[in-house]
């Protein structure tokens, strides 16, 4: 049997130029040469913070619905024969316009996007149609465990804060009208702040120039709109959901954590990475492969404009529940209080620096994460920054970022499940209470 070779050692992280410009009208625009397939990438991603939550997700369903000259199917005929597409999401920070097309089509994608921001129009039966879809999809994820879950640990986490509900309701969606959409993009879809990224076999500076061509007549101030730093967490008693007759239960913690720039940042997911953050993780080596209580246990640092958390997910069987929990607050506990060993942070580094690599291997992938970086304040320089930092971080740095972030008594838990036959076993190992009793 041939034995593995060693990992080689770790190489500095090699990084194409990004061009940037800001065009006149305050977008920010980003080109980046990446010529291993002719396609370019596009990502527009709009500041979106405290939009009406049914406004915005109906507007991000359908700001690709017409104009006043290409009705929907016209701009995807369009888009099609350039070889591209376009597709829009929102989220509490952001509204985001993903898409990409042959090289040779960018003028014409660009323009098509141009005249989706300058006069979508929010046709009333295409509106009325996506209305439908949309509230039918949040009744059957309001009927699902995981988005259950999410949206109460959200509760938990945040409390008044707009980020604690992220989702409107069917009754919300259902009541948003035509000009409703009209003002909220008349108020909101605006280039200052904005960021577009472009990533291709392209030149840098001609796509930059395409951009201003199309995009010129894309105008107009938007109010600034504060948003609240994220509230320390509430610590407390667990939180538990009722789900009558669910044969799982799902498990979720928040943790403390910390933004892109913080100094513990790379120890911190180093950290994470050996108690739950992949495969060979303490944790999921603990409650997968040895007590087979679950089948894809997870955590993992979430960063958004107000602040940052690590979250900690699992799906259970209900008789496992307690147990499940116990494992858990055990090995962040043995984490917090034991440095890893030696091969355990190595093993973890290899795979954040690999991960790294990988996401920026294709267009998409670089596309995707030099808009996310611009979207906080960064460069894509950065990333070779934060590469050092998660090699040169030792057990000493990795050992203190647990006991500061991992330690479970700095944890927020809550548990969906049913609750006639967990509440007893949970009760057994920390107080709790009701969803509907924990205090907003």
């Amino acid at each position: 049997m041939r034995q593995i070779p060693e990992l080689g050692p770790n190489r500095p992280l090699k990084l194409p130029k990004t061009v940037e410009r800001t065009l006149p009208n305050g977008l920010t625009v980003l080109a980046i040469r990446r010529p291993s397939v002719p396609l370019v990438e596009v990502r527009l991603r709009i500041p979106f913070a405290r939009a009406n939550l049914a406004r915005a997700a109906m507007l991000s369903q359908t700001l690709l619905s017409g104009t006043p000259s290409l009705s929907t199917v016209d701009i995807a005929a369009e888009l099609q024969k350039v070889g591209g597409g376009l597709s829009v999401g929102v989220d509490p920070d952001r509204l985001v316009v993903s898409g990409n097309c042959l090289v040779a089509g960018l003028d014409r994608l660009l323009d098509i996007l141009s005249q989706v921001l300058d006069g979508a129009s929010y046709p009333s039966g295409e509106v009325a149609t996506e209305r439908a879809r949309l509230a039918d999809r949040i009744r059957v994820a309001q009927s699902q465990p995981a988005h259950l879950a999410r949206a109460a640990l959200l509760r938990r986490m945040y409390g008044s804060h707009p980020y604690a509900v992220q989702t409107p309701s069917p009754d919300q969606v259902l009541t948003t009208s035509a000009p409703a959409l009209r003002k909220l993009h008349s108020e909101r879809v605006r280039p200052a702040g904005a960021t577009l990224v472009l990533v291709g076999d392209i030149s840098p500076e001609k796509a930059i120039d395409a951009a201003e061509r199309a995009l010129s007549t894309w105008d107009g101030d938007v109010a600034q709109v504060p948003l609240p730093p994220a509230p320390p967490l509430r610590l407390g008693p667990l939180t538990l959901v009722d789900r009558p007759g669910a044969v799982q239960s799902s498990l979720r913690m928040a943790l403390p954590a910390v933004p892109r720039t913080h100094p513990d940042h790379a120890a911190l997911l180093l950290a994470n990475l050996v108690f739950g953050g992949y495969f060979s993780s303490r944790w999921v080596e603990n409650i997968r492969e040895d007590k087979g209580y679950t089948y894809g246990p997870h955590s993992l640092v979430e960063h958004s404009a107000a602040g940052s958390a690590l979250t900690v997910s699992a799906e259970v069987a209900t008789e496992v529940t307690a147990p499940a929990l116990w494992e858990t607050v055990y090995e962040l506990g043995r984490l917090a209080s034991l440095p890893p060993s030696a091969d355990e942070l190595e093993q973890a580094r290899q795979y954040a620096l690999g991960t790294l690599r990988l996401g920026i291997s294709t267009q998409a992938g670089l596309a995707g994460l030099a808009s996310t970086y611009a979207g906080f304040g960064l460069r894509l320089e950065f990333l070779a920054e934060h590469a050092l930092r998660l090699a040169q971080a030792t057990r000493d740095d990795v050992a203190v970022a647990a006991a500061q972030y991992l330690a479970p008594a700095r944890a927020v838990s809550v548990v969906l499940g049913d609750a006639a036959k967990v509440e007893a076993g949970l009760a057994a190992l920390t107080p709790l209470v009701r969803d509907e009793d924990a205090p907003a």
